[in-house]
């Protein structure tokens, strides 16, 4: 019995030292960028316009984390990021009347469409590139969470209450992939995301019921 029990704890002391190991060799600019992330969750949630110069902020510095480390394709993603945030900035900036930001919508038929079609073509076109060009043991998982992401911050742009299911769709996955790929302090990292994430819904459908 002792012997059955000692291994899962002995799994468990592993992933816990690995996690101590990440957080104390983790840079002063990564950190910035990790809490940078979190706080713009946070304000996106509380639909604060400062969700888009603390994302930008974060991505940036991942751009250049990314591709110092030879990691040109999560650099080319978190570009992407930084163009929408630009474009979300100034899209929920601009109304039509004196309000400060335009209002949380939901998205329509169209719309939905148009949403999963951003999201199954980037798939498929993630797919191939990961198993025609990469040496990727997770094609499929990895393009999961990737295109999650892309949809979610095109419809977070529009200001549509639709891209928190892409974000939590896209942390939830991510948490076991990066146990998997032994990051656990990236893995609790998306563990927080996904807690801001379901806030977030749970929020912004209450001021969307509010105006009903």
């Amino acid at each position: 019995m002792r012997n059955n029990l000692a291994i899962p704890y002995t799994r468990n002391m592993e992933w816990w030292n690995v996690f101590v190991e990440q957080l104390l060799a983790t840079t002063w600019l990564e950190s910035i960028a990790v809490f940078g992330g979190i706080a713009s969750v946070y304000f996106s949630w509380k639909e604060n316009i400062l969700v888009y110069p603390t994302g930008i902020i974060s991505v940036l510095i991942y751009v250049y984390i990314t591709w110092q480390y030879g990691l040109y394709a999560d650099a080319g993603v978190n570009f992407y990021y930084f163009l929408m945030s630009v474009y979300g900035w100034y899209h929920w900036t601009h109304t039509n009347d004196s309000s400060s930001q335009i209002p949380i919508t939901v998205n329509s038929k169209s719309e939905n469409v148009l949403s999963l079609g951003i999201f199954v073509t980037a798939y498929v076109l993630l797919v191939f590139v990961l198993t025609t060009f990469t040496n990727s043991d997770v094609p499929y998982w990895d393009s999961l969470t990737t295109t999650a992401a892309i949809t979610a911050m095109w419809l977070m742009a529009r200001k549509k209450i639709e891209h928190w299911v892409f974000w939590v769709a896209c942390n939830l996955t991510s948490i076991p992939l990066y146990i998997y790929k032994g990051l656990p302090f990236t893995s609790f990292q998306f563990l927080v995301f996904t807690i801001l994430a379901i806030a977030g819904w749970t929020s912004w459908r209450k001021k969307l019921l509010a105006k009903a």
